[in-house]
C-alpha cells in the first residue's frame, strides 16, 4: 500500500511539512506496513519556498530589504545551486503579514524590497527566478521593484518618484537605460493563481485594494494611477500587457514582471509540483491525501488540493482532502478529482484552539481514514 501525502500549509498553524508529518503519523498508527511518501506542497503563496527547499535539498538564504512601508525586514528566499534557480516569495519582502492591520496603506506601500531580493538572486548567479506573488501588501504596479532594479521613474520636475501606487499619478517619464543588464540573461516565472487585469472593475485596485487598506475613494485613485503608469509604459515597451490575465496579481507586480522582465505566468501549484516531483510521487500510489486550512469553492482557482487532484486524477489515483474547515461550495471539487473531504474538528472549537491542536487533530483524522480504508479493502 502506497500513500502519497501532499498537503499545503495550514495558515497560522502548521507548515506543509508539519501537516504531512502529522498525517503520516496518524496513518502509521493504523497501517504501519504502508509506504508513506511525504511531499509537502504550496501554490505560490505562503510556504512556497519551504516546500520546494524541503523536496529539492536547496538552500535557504536571507537578505535584509525594505519592507512594504520602508522599514528594514529580514527576508528569506530559496536557492537551488545545481540549476542556479532562485525562489522568491514576494510576501517575505512586501507581504501583508509584515504590516499591522492599523498601518495598512495601499497608497504608499511598495514592492521595492521584492526588487532587492531579485538583485540578491542576480548577485548569486541566478539563471532562473521563480516569483511566488501571493499575499502582497502593495498596489504599486510593481513600480517599486522596478525602481530597485534600476528603472527611472521621474515626475514633471525630473525628480525621482516617491514610493507607492498613488504617486504613479505624478509619473512623467520612464528611463529604461539604467536597469540592471543581468535581467536580460534570466528566465522569470511567476507562480500565481490570480488572473485579474491591471485596471478596471476586476483590476488590482478594485478587487484587492480594500484588504490592503484602501478606501473606496482611494481605490478609484489607485486604479487611475495604475492606468496612467500602464499608458506611459506602453510608450517605451514593445507591447501593452495591462489587460492580460495576471497583470493585476500582487497589486500589479504581475504587470511589471510581464512588461519589463518577460515573465511567464504559471499556476503556482503547477510550478511547485514540477519542482518537488509530485507526478513521480503519485505514480503507483493507491491513495493521495492532500489538504489546506480552508477547503471551499475558491480552491478551484488553483489552490493546492485542486492541483494535486488534477495530477492524481490523470493517473487514476483517488484523492482525499483533510481541511481545517469545509467552506461553501467545497463539493464542487468532487467533479475535479477529489473523492472525499473531511474537516479536522469533530465538535465546537475556537479557531485558536483548532490551530493549536492541529497536529493532534490531523493525526486522529488520518487514523480514522486509515481504519475506514482498511475496512473497505477487507484488510
Amino acid at each position: 500500500m502506497k500513500i502519497t501525502i501532499a498537503p499545503d500549509s495550514f495558515k497560522d498553524s502548521l507548515s506543509a511539512a508539519g501537516v504531512a508529518q502529522a498525517i503520516a503519523l496518524g496513518l502509521a498508527e493504523v497501517w504501519p506496513e504502508a509506504q508513506l511518501l511525504q511531499c509537502p506542497m504550496a501554490d505560490g503563496g505562503e510556504g512556497t519556498v519551504a516546500s520546494i527547499l524541503a523536496a529539492c535539498a536547496g538552500q535557504q538564504r536571507s537578505t535584509q530589504v525594505q519592507g512594504p512601508l520602508g522599514t528594514q525586514v529580514q527576508a528569506h528566499w530559496g536557492w537551488l545551486p545545481e540549476s542556479h534557480t532562485a525562489i522568491i516569495e514576494m510576501a517575505e519582502a512586501s507581504g501583508l503579514q509584515l504590516v499591522p492591520l492599523a498601518q495598512r496603506d495601499a497608497c504608499t506601500s511598495s514592492t521595492f524590497g521584492t526588487g532587492e531580493l531579485i538583485l540578491a538572486a542576480l548577485d548569486a548567479g541566478a539563471r532562473r527566478i521563480i516569483l511566488a506573488i501571493g499575499g502582497s501588501a502593495t498596489n504599486d504596479g510593481g513600480a517599486g521593484a522596478l525602481q530597485a532594479l534600476g528603472l527611472k521613474l521621474l515626475d514633471r520636475q525630473g525628480q525621482v518618484l516617491p514610493r507607492g501606487g498613488l504617486a504613479l499619478a505624478e509619473l512623467a517619464s520612464i528611463g529604461l537605460e539604467t536597469m540592471d543588464p543581468r535581467l536580460a540573461q534570466v528566465r522569470f516565472e511567476i507562480a500565481a493563481d490570480v488572473n485579474n487585469p491591471l485596471c478596471g472593475e476586476q483590476g488590482a485596485s478594485a478587487i484587492f485594494g480594500p484588504q490592503k487598506g484602501a478606501s473606496a475613494q482611494q481605490v478609484q485613485q489607485l486604479d487611475q494611477a495604475l492606468g496612467h503608469f500602464a499608458e506611459l509604459c506602453a510608450g517605451v515597451l514593445p507591447r501593452d500587457v495591462r489587460d492580460e490575465p495576471g497583470s493585476g496579481a500582487a497589486g500589479g507586480l504581475g504587470f511589471a514582471a510581464k512588461a519589463f522582465l518577460g515573465a511567464q505566468f504559471r499556476p503556482g501549484v503547477e510550478v511547485v509540483a514540477e519542482l518537488v516531483g509530485l507526478e513521480q510521487a503519485v505514480r503507483g500510489a493507491d491513495l493521495v491525501i492532500t489538504g489546506e486550512g480552508r477547503f471551499d469553492a475558491q480552491t478551484l482557482r488553483g489552490k493546492t488540493p485542486y492541483g494535486v487532484a488534477q495530477i492524481a486524477r490523470a493517473q487514476g489515483v483517488p484523492v482525499l482532502v483533510l481541511a481545517g474547515t469545509l467552506g461553501d461550495g467545497y463539493q464542487q471539487l468532487y467533479a475535479h478529482g477529489v473523492d472525499a473531504a473531511f474537516a479536522l474538528t469533530s465538535g465546537p472549537m475556537s479557531l485558536e484552539q483548532a490551530c493549536r491542536e492541529a497536529p493532534r487533530l490531523l493525526r486522529e483524522r488520518a487514523a480514522d481514514i486509515a481504519r475506514v480504508w482498511r475496512l473497505a479493502a477487507g484488510q
